[in-house]
């Protein structure tokens, strides 16, 4: 009776365990360089970006870390694939237009903050934060910090 007891119980640790794993709300994570930008930036600056969904679905919150970068004007998500330029659908830094420039060099976070549907701007604009996670998950969304001397973005990271 007590290894049944015993057995039982080791079930019911392992299916709650299980429960648990699957309430974890997802992360997403890019690594920003210069060599992933269209074309590739020769540059010391480097960055990460952890997204963490919300367990509703209904907000993502954002941290965006950066070093050996100078002269920041703004951060976005893009929705485009590897390889290929896109148009912004989310604001990072500044929260909305137009950009500010941050003079001097930036190290350590640049920018945190919660992005819910309301956030969602270019192609991406009305629609549920679901078709920005959806795209996400395709691999079709990048982070990109651009710079005075590189508009177009100096470092790049794919999600």
């Amino acid at each position: 009776m007590r290894t049944r007891l015993t057995i039982a119980g080791a079930v019911l640790a392992l299916a709650a365990t299980a429960v648990v794993a699957d309430a974890a709300p997802p992360v997403h994570t890019a690594h920003l360089t210069g060599a992933q930008e269209v074309a590739p930036v020769d540059t010391a600056a480097r960055g990460q970006l952890i997204l963490r969904e919300s367990a509703d679905g209904t907000s993502i919150d954002y941290r965006l870390i950066v070093a050996n970068i100078d002269d920041v004007l703004m951060a976005h998500l893009h929705l485009a694939p590897a390889g290929t330029n896109g148009g912004v659908v989310v604001w990072l830094y500044p929260d909305g237009p137009p950009p500010q420039l941050i003079p001097g060099p930036t190290n350590g976070t640049l920018a945190t903050g919660t992005i819910t549907a309301d956030d969602l701007v270019g192609a991406l604009a009305g629609q549920d934060l679901d078709a920005l996670v959806d795209a996400i998950e395709a691999g079709n969304v990048y982070v990109n910090v651009h710079t005075p001397d590189h508009p177009g973005g100096e470092i790049r990271g794919q999600l």
